[in-house]
């Protein structure tokens, strides 16, 4: 086995899932730090914490070769007062009780990764976003990041290298956004969203959790790092890739007026789709990592050629 112990706080979601299944065959053994109970899986076993308070589940960061923290409430909601604070909350809380215990511990994980958001910068028609001249944004989504972030490299870790993960739109078959925006195109509504001009700032679920490995192996990388796909593409772009991959020639648009209301019924907001996330992983490209998937179009494939 490459490592020893790979712990992933908060990972009973899907991309912790995507992680562990990585994993599984590089490490002794994967530890999910989740809410519920889970049996035991050959080498990945669930243990039980509430993400706010000290308990039995600190041993289990001894030694490990990495913790990657993926707790936070999903921000496909709408944000009333209540979903603002459990989303803050949510993020906040585990990230300073973590600090909290690797601080104190004399063989703490190696390297500790969390996983923010590049929804972090602003708004970028004009420029790419990288992790030496972007632009912080403004608005709730980048003030939840910000407070994250500070909480994170508040936390005084002297024996723990720390990452700050600031993930694009990942992109999976299960459970993620490619199977809505699949759905709009086997309906033919998958025609550009408002303008269509703003850039998704996407990666693959594979990538996601391989460049994970590379940042484990790499030790003078740490900070804020972005991790997305070193080509985003145009909303309109990416959509016709799917409608192409797909087989679908129409697709319908749905102007910024209609994806408000639609979004009011879903219970979620418009920025998720129309904020354009123009980022880019210089910091990645630099030190030598190698995407397997570098263009949506082979990404888009790819993941249409997996069965359920």
């Amino acid at each position: 086995m490459k490592y020893n112990k790979i712990v992933l706080a908060g990972g009973n979601g899907y991309l912790g899932t995507v992680f562990a299944k990585y994993y599984k065959d590089l490490a002794r053994e994967v530890i999910i730090l989740s809410r519920k109970a889970k049996a035991k899986e050959e080498n990945i076993e669930t243990i039980v914490w509430n993400g706010s308070t000290k308990g039995e589940w600190i041993s289990s960061l001894e030694g490990a070769d990495v913790l990657i923290n993926l707790c936070g409430k999903n921000v496909n909601c709408r944000y009333t007062q209540k979903n603002r604070e459990e989303i803050i909350a949510s993020r906040v809380v585990p990230t300073k009780l973590l600090g909290e215990v690797i601080g104190q511990m004399q063989n703490p994980p190696r390297l500790w990764i969390n996983i923010t958001s590049a929804t972090i910068y602003r708004h970028a028609e004009d420029r790419p976003q990288d992790e030496y001249n972007g632009d912080i944004g403004y608005g709730f989504s980048v003030d939840v990041c910000k407070k994250w972030e500070k909480t994170f490299f508040n936390t005084d870790t002297p024996l723990t290298r720390k990452i700050a993960l600031r993930m694009g739109i990942v992109l999976g078959r299960t459970d993620a956004a490619f199977p809505r925006l699949l759905n709009l195109v086997r309906f033919g509504l998958g025609g550009k969203q408002g303008e269509g001009e703003q850039y998704i700032s996407w990666i693959h679920e594979q990538d996601a959790a391989k460049c994970t490995e590379w940042l484990i192996d790499h030790e003078a990388l740490q900070g804020i790092i972005n991790c997305t796909a070193p080509a985003p593409v145009q909303n309109t772009d990416f959509m016709r890739m799917i409608r192409k991959a797909y087989g679908v020639s129409i697709g319908l648009p749905a102007p910024a007026w209609l994806l408000e209301i639609g979004a009011m019924v879903i219970g979620t907001e418009t920025e998720l789709i129309l904020k354009s996330r123009w980022v880019i992983p210089q910091k990645l490209l630099d030190s030598g990592y190698n995407f397997l998937f570098s263009k949506a179009d082979y990404a888009i494939k790819d993941l249409l050629s997996i069965k359920n």
